[in-house]
């Protein structure tokens, strides 16, 4: 063990594997903690691995961050550590960045395919034991606007290309000959009239915080379909409820919301045109393992004071491309 080396693991109802964890923790001492004891289990720590990637716990236990220096997130959003005081402060931020891009990518394709194939609507007409037959929509042609340019947003730029799908992404930067989008844009406005299927996967910072409000909504096409697997909060979500239920928009498929948990009495739940999942479109079997993985290899980097992979660079509140 790393003398005075201690790793604060901050975990919710799931803990990381112990077997996975042993390689660290043959080098440094390891605290277990959830949300209730963060602020203790930080006093002395240099480290702080947040397994508990969807936690708010953050801000109010970092008054007793006394020798931290590096917080890695469990995911590829970092927005639970991207508080004043974390800004402000030396400690170093990195994510865990390229475990969730496949499988975030095939959720969307999957969604995509639900809407043109009205698979939901297929369900429903079986369960009351109908036969109906109906049109389908081919996705081959359509368009797709990938709102954010990121490694995801790559992944699920590739796949929808290779479904026969026209794609276009939105990112800081305008730019041609793209290799995974084509072209870029840097105007959501001028890009959301042409787009069939609009996907945000923006990370979540002041700029992009409700970016998708009655505004943007009232810009796409009325046969358009939205999918959101970035944040919540990506989206004003009564703005988004009135294009639904007024026709300004066909569907949603929403993997991520604000509120969230979605409360059962929630609007969007009753919407036949909303498809929602549980905050899961990249937790395919496995995950949590290659989250420890993730994590492992960083602290290796650490240990031999070699250059950390994945740092999120504080003002832009993401890991530059």
């Amino acid at each position: 063990m790393d003398q005075g080396t201690i790793i604060t693991v901050l975990h919710d109802d799931a803990v990381p594997d112990a077997d996975l964890m042993a390689p660290i923790a043959d080098r440094a001492e390891l605290r277990y903690t959830d949300a209730s004891g963060l602020a203790d289990a930080l006093r002395g720590a240099q480290i702080l691995f947040v397994y508990d990637f969807l936690t708010s716990a953050l801000p109010g236990a970092w008054h007793a961050a006394d020798r931290l220096c590096w917080v890695h997130m469990g995911s590829t959003g970092v927005d639970p550590v991207l508080f004043p005081e974390a800004l402000a402060s030396d400690v170093v931020i990195t994510n865990t960045r390229g475990v969730f891009d496949t499988a975030i990518a095939e959720y969307v394709l999957g969604q995509i395919l639900s809407f043109a194939k009205d698979l939901p609507g297929s369900l429903r007409l079986q369960q009351r034991g109908t036969w109906q037959h109906r049109d389908s929509e081919r996705i081959a042609g359509a368009t797709a606007l990938i709102v954010g340019t990121g490694p995801i947003g790559r992944a699920i730029a590739r796949l929808l290309r290779a479904a026969g799908m026209s794609v276009r992404g939105v990112g800081r930067r305008a730019r041609d000959h793209d290799p995974d989008f084509g072209s870029v844009g840097d105007d959501l406005f001028a890009e959301l009239p042409g787009a069939d299927y609009v996907i945000a996967i923006a990370p979540l910072t002041p700029d992009t915080r409700k970016m998708f409000d009655a505004k943007a909504f009232a810009a796409m096409k009325p046969h358009a379909r939205f999918v959101n697997v970035g944040r919540g909060e990506l989206v004003v979500t009564d703005d988004l409820v009135a294009a639904l239920a007024g026709g300004a928009i066909a569907g949603a498929a929403l993997d991520v919301v604000d509120p969230e948990p979605l409360p059962p009495e929630h609007p969007l739940w009753q919407l036949p045109n909303v498809l929602i999942t549980p905050h899961n479109s990249g937790d395919v079997a496995g995950w949590r393992d290659e989250v420890v993985r993730a994590f492992r290899a960083n602290f290796d980097n650490w240990i031999a004071a070699r250059p950390m992979e994945n740092v999120v660079d504080k003002e832009l509140g993401y890991v530059p491309g």
